[in-house]
């Protein structure tokens, strides 16, 4: 117990923050497994009042007391600060059909039949938030207006077994329990009751819409909108699928290496017009820029995240000390998580931290393994190689335990895009900003036409190795934990290669294959029979062993039913071999083993 308390001294001496945070985040990972009441937070929080005092005497305390208590503070504030943002109750409405009248929040990616909303809803003089989709051939919405309509309210229902996607849990962790389905006779009148945040919304929209109304391809300005404004709702399903398969999904999707880029744009042009003793005032010129872009595009966690890192970093380039990246890491997280405790949860969340921490504790190490650069476009390249190896190792755990595929050539597809990243982002940028401004010119539509002409030829090329691609791989958390232990050994292997250092590392990757062993041949072991909803459809499914089959009735929907049913489920059942059978569309019953089951 003595040793355990130096270790967590030392670690707090080291980087004192960083394992506060995680205290932290131990704490809202508690509350929301136990889900305390008001009567146990309350006690929690005093205890934490107490504990604030202690502090403030630190001097009459061990120093190896004093940082125990520090942690179990942040991890009671963590308790606390999640109690205070977990989900309101869902209202009840007795009839699911309602007039309703709403406005927008948000716009989020389309379905094939649907546009989608985020939106506040008033019935019955009631406000809740809920999901809203129209018809997809329907006017868009804006911010600027009331909407009024007849509609559908469907509370978003849990899913019946533990291998789907729980959007039900998803949506409740915004506060949003209900989904409004309107079909047509929407009427609108204007708002006078604009807030700040919602005419900067209305603002973005705008500029969206200019670029719809530009000369480019469609492709072209859905990739625009999707890497400068953060706005990926209307790009198409096969463009989204070769990113995936290709694993550059994070360079569509706008991230830390768009905001580094962009501020390092700003600070360039400032300096090349003001003199070099007016340095410092560009820095917090270009900080306030990034800080309104990203209030502009809407405070994405990757954007938030790498503007408080870059404030960070830069206050400490301001104040001449010494940078810290984990540091600035932690900040922004405890930043963003005592704001939105719920935002822990976010997929995108995870990955954005994981990434940045991959490349803290991977890169210098793998740096030194390549040759060393004897000139600038080299030392670009193998930076490049560095960075993106450890971003992807990093994160590859978590990627395959939520989506259960990984790209491997993605490590190849990263050297040959990244690199030209900068010139696509810088040009993409400056045509969002023409457009902002309503200036339209042909010679920049055509260039940029081509430029994400090739670009896109480029990324659907690596996508078609498909046997480079691979999905469906069963994952659990505890595998996870064991590949995260396995890539933080991986540096001690690199950096010394020893017989300590090797010992760690192998038993490691021997663990990690003796559980999945042993999950796979307790999957084995289960047989069972379950009937699965889609729609007004039931699938029956008989799983002997590693074997499945399913019995559909309708093969129209085969393709939603493989996506939503049948892939999820043998992932999670670590299934070998799948049979898919026809049953009769008049099928009411299904007699098996002496038991029946409704299919109606």
């Amino acid at each position: 117990m003595f040793t355990l308390v130096v270790q967590i001294d030392e670690e707090l001496n080291r980087q004192p923050l960083l394992i506060l945070v995680c205290c932290f985040i131990l704490g809202i990972l508690f509350q929301d497994y136990f889900s305390f009441k008001k009567n146990c937070i309350l006690i929690v929080a005093i205890f934490c009042f107490f504990i604030a005092i202690f502090t403030l005497i630190k001097s009459f305390l061990i120093s190896r007391i004093y940082s125990v208590i520090l942690g179990v503070f942040f991890f009671g504030l963590g308790i606390c600060v999640n109690y205070l943002n977990s989900p309101e109750a869902s209202p009840v409405f007795l009839n699911p059909h309602q007039d309703i009248v709403f406005k927008i929040s948000k716009k989020l990616n389309s379905t094939e039949k649907n546009k989608k909303y985020e939106g506040i809803v008033e019935v019955d003089q009631r406000n809740f938030s809920s999901v809203i989709l129209i018809p997809k051939e329907s006017k868009e919405l804006d911010f600027k207006h009331y909407y009024k309509a007849k509609a559908y309210l469907a509370e978003a229902q849990s899913p019946e077994f533990d291998f789907q996607f729980d959007y039900a849990r998803y949506l409740s962790r915004k506060n949003i329990h209900y989904q409004c389905y309107i079909n047509d006779g929407i009427s609108s009148s204007l708002r006078n009751d604009l807030t700040l945040g919602e005419k900067i919304r209305q603002s973005r929209l705008e500029v969206l819409q200019n670029i719809n109304q530009s000369k480019m391809s469609s492709k072209s300005q859905e990739f625009l909108k999707g890497i400068i404004l953060a706005d990926r709702s209307g790009v198409d399903s096969e463009t989204l699928q070769d990113f995936n398969k290709a694993g550059l999904v994070h360079f569509l999707a706008i991230s830390g290496t768009h905001i580094v880029i962009i501020f390092g744009l700003l600070y360039y042009v400032l300096m090349r017009f003001l003199p070099l003793r007016f340095r410092k005032g560009v820095i917090i010129l270009s900080l306030i820029f990034i800080w309104i872009f990203a209030v502009f595009i809407g405070f994405g966690n990757s954007v938030v995240r790498s503007c408080i890192m870059l404030s960070v970093y830069f206050i400490y380039i301001l104040l001449q000390r010494k940078p810290d990246l984990l540091h600035s890491l932690a900040l922004s997280a405890f930043i963003i998580l005592v704001i939105d405790s719920q935002q822990f949860f976010d997929v995108g969340f995870q990955l954005s931290f994981l990434a940045v921490l991959g490349i803290y504790w991977l890169n210098q190490s793998i740096l030194k393994l390549l040759p060393k650069p004897n000139n600038f476009f080299k030392k670009i390249f193998f930076n490049t190689v560095s960075i993106s190896f450890s971003a992807q190792i990093a994160t590859m755990p978590l990627v395959v335990c939520y989506f259960h595929q990984f790209s491997a050539v993605s490590i190849i597809a990263n050297l040959f895009i990244i690199p030209f990243s900068e010139v696509i982002i810088v040009f993409s940028f400056l045509m969002t900003v023409l457009l902002a401004m309503k200036i339209d010119f042909w010679m920049f539509d055509t260039i940029y036409d081509f430029i994400i002409d090739v670009l896109l030829k480029s990324i659907h090329w690596f996508a078609k190795f498909e046997s480079l691609f691979f999905e469906n791989i069963p994952m659990n958390w505890w595998e996870a934990g064991v590949l995260f232990v396995i890539v933080y050994l991986l540096r001690f292997v690199v950096i010394k290669l020893n017989i300590k250092n090797f010992t760690q590392f192998t038993i490691a990757v021997f663990l990690f294959f003796i559980l999945r062993i042993s999950f796979s041949i307790f999957e084995e072991s289960n047989n069972e029979i379950l009937v699965h909803h889609y729609k007004k459809k039931n699938v029956l499914s008989v799983k002997s062993g590693t074997d499945v089959c399913f019995y559909i009735q309708n093969f129209d929907d085969q393709m939603k039913i493989q996506q939503y049913i049948i892939y999820p489920y043998c992932t999670s059942r670590r299934v070998k071999n799948v049979l898919i059978k026809k049953l009769p569309d008049n099928t009411g019953k299904v007699v098996f083993n002496k038991k029946v089951y409704e299919l109606k």
